[in-house]
């Protein structure tokens, strides 16, 4: 399997609600589906995140780390 890119990792920390390699497929399809027109770097970045998820297995999935990596000295949470 291709390695993701820490952009696709966060990719899929953000639409990863369902916890299932199959329910982050979907979510993604799904919000693939609001991109416009002048969205081609997160259209190109979606496609690729999905690729990757589509030659996965379920047990490759499993074992990945999809927890957000975030300081939370650099996160601004309210002023």
């Amino acid at each position: 399997m291709n390695e993701l890119t820490f952009e696709e990792r966060t990719l899929l920390c953000l639409y990863n609600s369902a916890g299932t390699r199959t329910g982050l497929i979907d979510a993604l399809t799904d919000m693939r589906g609001y991109l416009g027109p002048d969205e081609d770097e997160l259209r190109d970045l979606t496609d690729s995140a999905l690729a990757k998820l589509g030659r996965m297995t379920d047990s490759d999935y499993a074992a990945l780390d999809l927890t957000p990596d975030i300081d939370p000295e650099d996160a601004a949470y309210g002023g």
